[in-house]
């Protein structure tokens, strides 16, 4: 009772307040999990039906407000976090606006289910500033059905609007995506140094993990010019992702979060470095095995200048890792490194679930330069 007297006050003062910005924080949105529910009179069934029913979000479009073991046919629906969530049909979108601060970095993460089985994508963006970015959601990359995706922006101003829009055409229109667990973290990207020339080599600046994702963060691919959720890294790919992970959940090598290349030779993990040609380098880095029932032995390939180094993890037990060195001399004054799993893996629990080695503690550092002789040459 306590609980709808407050989300009945609230939704008055979304209402009148119409679109005010709130200033947000680290952490879930501003009813950011759904479950401050939408006003009753403006529901038909589960569809809600006024464009600002749902508190402190606006909707667009055919939006479903859903509640866990609600059924759909033979399909018992389930959330990831509480109660509620929302399902997005045809072209539908959701969105809300935020307080933030202009030129600050931001990484936005949600979790998502499909619930019609069909190849599902959803678009993201963030206006005033015009970044957009179509996540793909065909493969699903827990055991649940449920995966959590983080995507980012630089605040084009103080206030902005966020949107999750649905672009499918489905012969259902009902049919679309569930999201849920809504949340913001601001970004810090690392600076290079000389003990460093990678940036976030040890990952641990990069999207909000909660207690509530307990499958990771999805980082999906990026064009060179996006924003990344995982400061200093870009994700080459055409449609599949990297997960980011946390100690709390998965065995890390060093410090509190790694990333788990869970996309075989269809993903690669990349940074651009300031190198000088002819100069000597040393990438150090450590492969390891996340603890999430993958099967081993698991590779992990190092790219560099040219250079190449492969290293197998073996892992008796949950856990463990080893460390992989590359030394090569540089060709020219940006080099890549590059990280990618040559190979696929699964879980060994029947369910499918694709897993893979995990990164983390990566480090570049100059060995020798080219003396003066050779630089005259």
């Amino acid at each position: 009772m306590v609980m709808d007297k407050r989300c009945a006050a609230l939704l008055v003062v979304v209402c009148v307040a119409a679109r005010a910005a709130l200033a947000v924080s680290d952490g879930p949105l501003q009813n950011g999990n759904f479950e401050c529910p939408p006003d009753p009179n403006q529901m038909n069934g589960s569809a809600v039906t006024g464009q600002y029913a749902i508190p402190n979000w606006k909707i667009c479009g055919y939006v479903e407000y859903i509640q866990s073991g609600q059924q759909q046919g033979d399909i018992v629906l389930t959330v990831p976090e509480g109660a509620h969530a929302v399902r997005l049909g045809n072209e539908a979108s959701i969105e809300q606006q935020m307080g933030v601060t202009m030129g600050m970095y931001y990484s936005l993460s949600f979790s998502a289910a499909r619930t019609c089985g069909q190849s599902q994508k959803l678009r993201v963006s963030v206006n005033p500033g015009g970044q957009t970015s179509d996540l793909p959601t065909q493969t699903v990359y827990s055991s649940n059905g449920w995966d959590t995706y983080s995507w980012a922006f630089k605040a084009a101003c103080n206030t902005v609007t966020f949107v999750i829009h649905n672009p499918g055409q489905e012969d259902d229109p009902a049919c679309g995506p569930i999201v849920d667990s809504v949340a913001i973290k601001t970004l810090y990207p690392p600076q290079a140094t000389q003990n460093n020339l990678l940036k976030n080599g040890n990952f641990e600046e990069g999207p909000q993990i909660s207690q509530d994702y307990q499958w990771g963060v999805l980082v999906p691919p990026m064009d060179e010019d996006d924003v990344s959720p995982l400061p200093g890294w870009m994700i080459k790919s055409f449609s599949k992702v990297v997960k980011y992970v946390d100690s709390a959940h998965f065995a890390v090598p060093q410090g509190r979060c790694a990333v788990e290349l869970v996309s075989g030779v269809e993903t690669a993990l990349v940074q651009e470095v300031d190198t000088v040609p002819g100069s000597s380098y040393r990438l150090e880095f450590s492969a390891g095995d996340a603890a999430d029932g993958c099967d081993s032995p698991m590779e992990v390939q190092a790219f560099a200048a040219g250079g190449r180094t492969t290293v197998t993890v073996f892992s008796p037990g949950p856990g463990g890792y080893t460390r992989g060195a590359l030394e090569f001399t540089a060709t020219d004054s940006r080099t890549r490194v590059v990280f990618v799993s040559p190979g696929y893996y699964m879980r060994n629990d029947g369910s499918g679930t694709l897993c893979g080695p995990v990164i983390d503690d990566a480090s570049l550092v100059c060995v020798s330069k080219p003396t003066a002789r050779r630089l005259l040459l």
